[in-house]
């Protein structure tokens, strides 16, 4: 069902997900992570889905979790804030990783805490020029979560991943291009054009070749050799059964462009 704070709509087979809390940097609320979830959800299951961007609306990406309501008071016992998380932002992360389709984050401004580890468990990250990345929660004196400790050092590595919890200090999109830790930057400007160009790409291409990619890649990092390779080949005897494999074989037989429709 609709929740106030985030916009929804399927165009060209792309579900274009905008957190739209301006005001609030478009921090989540509870109501609006789990509206996320059930949206990434429904995008892994949906046929006329093969491509999802994720963006937001005014100066920010997303300012992580909305705290106003407190962290909780004297009477909380030991296990509800790891359950807590377990329940909701690692749930969310989890959603983007586990999503069956390609996953674009379209980032206009500053990612922080949650909301820069949104992003970056996305396939792929477009950055405008006025973005920057925040690991904020060493200036709250917390522990970073929402799986910031597992996907940093995947991204990284541990020291560049330990220099930016341990500090805090803001990324600017050009040093976060540098890092790797988004695919690109462009002029703010030019952000929407940019995210449709990669999201017709996306939304074009062999959808179950793209799952099956993605499963074995986030995989590999905690794969030894003979899991991973077992792995590529048992995907590629499931991906040759897809109507896109047998188009793209024909093609290239007929030496001309694919059509694949995501089936």
């Amino acid at each position: 069902m609709p929740v106030s704070g985030i916009g929804h709509e399927v165009r060209d087979q792309v579900s274009y997900v905008t957190l739209n809390r301006p005001d609030a940097l478009n921090a989540l609320t509870p109501a609006l992570r789990d509206r996320l979830i059930d949206l990434l959800t429904a995008a892994s299951a949906a046929p006329d889905v093969r491509a999802v961007v994720l963006t937001g609306t005014g100066r920010g990406f997303c300012a992580g979790a909305d705290l106003r309501g407190g962290a909780g008071g004297d009477d909380r016992l030991p296990g509800d804030v790891a359950r807590v998380l377990r329940l909701g932002a690692q749930r969310l992360i989890a959603a983007v990783l586990d999503c069956e389709k390609p996953v674009l984050a379209a980032v206009n401004g500053t990612a922080a805490g949650l909301g820069a580890h949104l992003a970056f468990a996305c396939d792929l990250v477009l950055a405008a020029e006025s973005a920057r990345f925040i690991e904020v929660f060493v200036r709250r004196g917390l522990v970073p979560d929402a799986g910031g400790a597992y996907l940093l050092p995947r991204l990284l590595g541990p020291h560049r991943a330990k220099e930016l919890m341990f500090f805090g200090d803001a990324v600017p999109a050009a040093d976060a291009e540098r890092l790797g830790l988004v695919n690109r930057v462009v002029p703010d400007a030019d952000l929407p054009k940019a995210t449709r160009e990669w999201a017709t790409r996306l939304a074009s291409g062999p959808t179950r070749a793209l799952a099956l990619t993605k499963y074995l890649v986030n995989t590999s990092l905690e794969s030894d050799r003979t899991t991973a390779f077992t792995a590529e080949a048992w995907a590629q005897e499931l991906n040759l059964a897809t109507e896109d494999a047998q188009e793209g074989l024909r093609a290239f037989v007929e030496r001309r462009e694919a059509g694949f429709r995501g089936r």
